[in-house]
């Protein structure tokens, strides 16, 4: 595996990782009636619903 085969100033290095950052998690509010009051964007809710519908393979929890 190479390596270096001089040592990175601090400068380079810091500028490399400015664009270590995190995002938080996008949440939005849930629409289905008597669910969960929020949920992540682009995942199906916890009551098993996806834009609107209820997922096929979703089982309930008691079941």
């Amino acid at each position: 595996m190479p390596n270096p085969k001089r040592r990175h100033s601090h400068q380079r290095t810091a500028l490399r990782r400015t664009h270590y950052t995190t995002d938080l998690p996008e949440v939005e509010v849930n629409k289905q009636v008597g669910g969960s009051s929020h949920k992540l964007r682009h995942h199906a809710s916890p009551e098993g619903y996806y834009k609107g519908r209820r997922l096929p393979g979703f089982r309930d929890k008691g079941a």
